[in-house]
């Protein structure tokens, strides 16, 4: 069952119910102020940090689910309304949201009259900005009333839902003309303020909530709307909010439009007073005086689509296949842009509060983005290596504010130090930047202490060669890429956490997934020491990947799959010895893009096994058997009911994994298989089941184990939009940026005629049309460049500006 539709002319998904299976939502924002929005305007904003910079509060696992965000209200002659539904939830004679790139336009009409809401946060602006157009579409006059509503965070997000001894007298507001300020704590320690502003004279006003809504009335039934008329509040303590009044008398026909700024200022320590207890508004006026009317709207809503379009085209892709196109045009690269924004650390499910940005998270999403951003790609590299310590290791995660690492969980995760190396790795490729390994790079971002670049991934590689367990496997520390997979954990108490409890320095439980990666990323850093005169250092980091691959071969293989691990007590994870997660499916993925047992038929047998007995109609689950008990030695894999989330759910990550292990072995039938499996385009019609947004991956779908199989959870946050965005661009439809140029190398059905790739590399454009006359899955032919054959498969770098025409011939 659909929702909604795809309007990819305007690269728009349009939502004509506002009941969706759940809060359907979109993220605001590019730079430094973020708002996440949902399809009836609820949503919150903040900005760089959602735990330590929020700017208006937001309830998670609310009843209803979705309370809270920037709402206006219509007052017409004693009724009232929004035109996003919620909060009022009365019947709209029209309704339509449609969510597009870095913007939402939701439209509500009821009783003849129509209002217009489009939300976005411009480019190098720190705020949102929204413009409300009001419409009579009656026969007669309407008189009309407008109520805006904001309700402020106390700023530290964690605080603000914890501390109410001292939050509920602390909230402070000031009110001049058209603008509510919000300078909680503003007079000691803080230098930032928030504003909430409308272009226009406004008729009252509310600043405490309380006032606005009635101590026992939610946000469906504010007091002052229903009564038509404001009080003209000023919060003192308690919880301050902003919210203007506005009357107007419309004719038929006659339509008002108001803008709605809601910002963040930052003042210098000696210049935050107009006078004693007066906020300096001098930054606040000026980010006003850019929206002072419709005009400045469009100038800058154009300048956001501008952008969008120039991301974008970046890769472009001409297939007979209309939803194919869509997800490699518009949503998952835009996905992999809010995923390189936000990490894992804030959106409906996550809260923001304490994760901030994941080291290895962010290290993948990177695989999505550099294309499109490539020298903000640098940045984020130089900040994660930043959080390495000397040994290689590295924090599991940091505050997108401080960028320095999160402490409360610490380090251990002994597959992060491999995610840099890939993902500097990918950077030069995308841009032949080697220079970037000569950065000077603090480790645990002390000053004192700095190297090169280079000088991180050594200590990267060597952290593994340097942690090796009885079998010669890497160790798995608190975990690996499964955080849930708790091998020295042994947690007995409720309260303590998987991830941080237990024997962090066990010597005994090793991980076959962080070997396959070692041998899969490894090479990479072979390359760079290659290409940095290093011969000795290459041949010796050579020496240790061969022994890994003898390791795998040894001991991580089980007969027709791959092993998971080894735990505490040296037994076997992840095979047919186990009575439960006989199989699981990363070391499968992982270990074939390795191309470990590609020749000696051992990949193959692997995938052939995870057809077998790990797919679904839905995705490939994470491992089978389900856990039906909670094993110690497990940890929280096994705590989950059995089909969600790791214990056999559909964990989407990793489905690409194996849908580029297919294209390794020449399979490119089986290879979109994978990946049209959890494509959103292509289950649109599950909507109903799948719940979650129809344009965004999800997390994780519930696993045929599970009561509602199929159903999605944790959307939009999730390494599954990058990996996917590599395995349909890089793997499947084969154009991949490589150290000297850019391969081109189509694994794809048999059935597919051809295709056309648009690519921008280093400045270039390659239009690169390929041919599949024999209708093969795999295997190039003929490149031609410019008219010219050429040898091989790599397209050579050209000068920037260049553009060029290529044929590739499969065969």
């Amino acid at each position: 069952m659909k929702f909604g539709y795809f309007d990819d002319v305007n690269r728009e998904y349009v939502i004509t119910t506002p009941a969706t299976p759940y809060p359907w939502i979109n993220y605001l924002g590019c730079q430094d102020f973020f708002s996440l929005i949902s399809n009836t305007s609820g949503g919150y904003c903040f900005y760089r940090d959602a735990r330590l910079r929020r700017i208006t509060r937001y309830r998670y696992n609310n009843v209803p689910i979705d309370s809270g965000g920037r709402y206006f209200y219509i007052y017409d002659s004693g009724d009232y309304w929004t035109p996003g539904w919620m909060p009022v939830k009365r019947e709209l004679d029209r309704y339509e949201c449609r969510h597009g790139l870095g913007y939402t336009r939701i439209t509500g009409e009821r009783n003849g009259v129509e209002v217009s809401q489009l939300a976005f946060v411009p480019l190098n602006y720190n705020g949102e900005v929204n413009q409300v157009v009001i419409t009579n579409k009656s026969g007669s006059e309407k008189e009309i009333a407008l109520f805006s509503f904001v309700e402020f965070c106390l700023w530290n997000a964690m605080d603000d839902m914890t501390n109410f001894q001292r939050n509920f007298s602390t909230g402070e507001v000031e009110v001049e003309g058209s603008a509510i300020y919000h300078k909680t704590e503003y007079r000691e320690r803080r230098n930032h303020y928030a504003f909430f502003w409308v272009n226009s004279p406004i008729d009252g006003f509310d600043t405490d909530r309380e006032s606005f809504l009635g101590l026992y009335n939610g946000f469906d039934s504010p007091k002052n709307v229903a009564a038509g008329k404001p009080t003209n509040s000023i919060a003192s303590g308690w919880s301050p909010i902003a919210s203007h009044y506005i009357k107007m008398s419309l004719k038929p026909g006659e339509k008002r439009s108001y803008i709605f700024v809601l910002g963040y200022v930052e003042n210098p320590p000696e210049e935050k007073w107009e006078r004693k207890g007066v906020i300096n508004k001098k930054r606040a006026r000026e980010m006003q005086q850019k929206f002072i009317d419709d005009t400045c709207v469009e100038k800058a809503f154009q300048e956001l689509k501008d952008y969008w379009a120039d991301l974008c085209s970046k890769f472009a892709l001409e297939s007979h296949d209309e939803k194919l196109n869509r997800m490699v045009n518009i949503w998952n690269p835009y996905q992999c842009m809010v995923t390189f924004n936000m990490s894992r650390s804030a959106s409906y499910f996550e809260s923001g509060i304490s994760r901030g940005m994941g080291f290895r998270d962010s290290a993948q999403d990177l695989l999505g983005f550099v294309h499109q951003v490539p020298e903000r790609a640098r940045q984020r590299i130089l900040d994660l290596a930043s959080t390495q310590f000397e040994d290689g290791s590295a924090y599991h995660q940091y505050q997108p504010l401080t960028k320095k690492g999160n402490s409360d969980i610490g380090s251990g995760f002994n597959d992060d130090p491999l995610w840099l190396i890939l993902a500097t790795a990918q950077y030069i490729k995308e841009t032949g930047d080697f220079g970037i390994l000569d950065e000077m790079v603090p480790f645990d971002c002390d000053e004192n202490k700095k190297d090169t670049l280079f000088e991180h991934l050594k200590r990267s590689f060597y952290h593994v060669v340097n942690n090796l367990g009885p079998h010669g496997l890497p160790l798995i520390g608190r975990a690996d890429w499964n955080d849930c997979l708790n091998l020295n954990c042994f947690s007995t108490q409720p309260d303590e956490s998987f991830q941080t409890c237990g024997q962090i320095e066990g010597r005994v439980a090793e991980s076959v997934f962080i070997a396959g990666m070692f041998v899969l990323i490894g090479p990479e850093y072979v390359e760079l020491c290659k290409r940095r005169g290093l011969s000795e250092e290459a041949a010796e980091a050579e020496k240790h990947i061969q022994n890994m691959v003898n390791a795998v071969l040894t001991h991580g293989y089980d007969g027709e799959w791959f092993l998971r691990a080894y735990d505490h007590f040296g037994n076997k994870i992840g095979s047919k010895e186990c009575s439960e997660g006989q199989i699981f499916i990363e070391p499968q993925g992982i270990c074939v893009m390795a191309g470990i047992g590609v020749k000696e038929g051992l990949a193959q047998k692997a995938l052939d096994s995870v057809m077998k007995r790990l797919d679904t109609k839905y995705g490939i689950v994470l491992h089978t058997p389900a856990y039906t008990e909670y094993y110690l030695n497990l940890g929280e894999i096994s705590s989950y009911p059995p089909g969600y989330k790791e214990n056999a759910g559909i964990f989407c990550h990793n489905n690409p994994w194996i849908a580029i292990a297919e294209t390794v072995i020449g399979r490119g039938d089986r290879a979109f298989e994978v990946y049209s499996k959890i494509a959103p385009a292509y289950i649109e019609d599950i909507s109903d089941i799948h719940r979650t947004e129809p344009y965004v991956y999800s997390q994780m779908i519930a696993g045929r184990d599970a009561v509602r199989f199929g159903e999605a959870k944790n959307s939009w946050l999730t390494g599954t939009a990058a990996w996917n965005f590599v395995a349909i661009t890089q793997y499947i439809l084969g154009v991949r940026p490589v150290y000297d140029g850019l391969m081109v190398d189509p694994c794809i059905p048999a059935s597919w005629d051809g295709f056309t790739v648009t690519r921008e590399f280093r400045g270039s454009k390659y239009r690169i049309r390929v041919e599949n006359p024999e209708h093969i899955c795999k295997g190039v032919k003929k490149v031609i460049m410019d008219g010219k054959e050429i040898e091989g498969q790599v397209l050579p770098v050209s000068p920037k500006g260049s553009e060029h025409e290529v044929i590739v011939i499969m065969g």
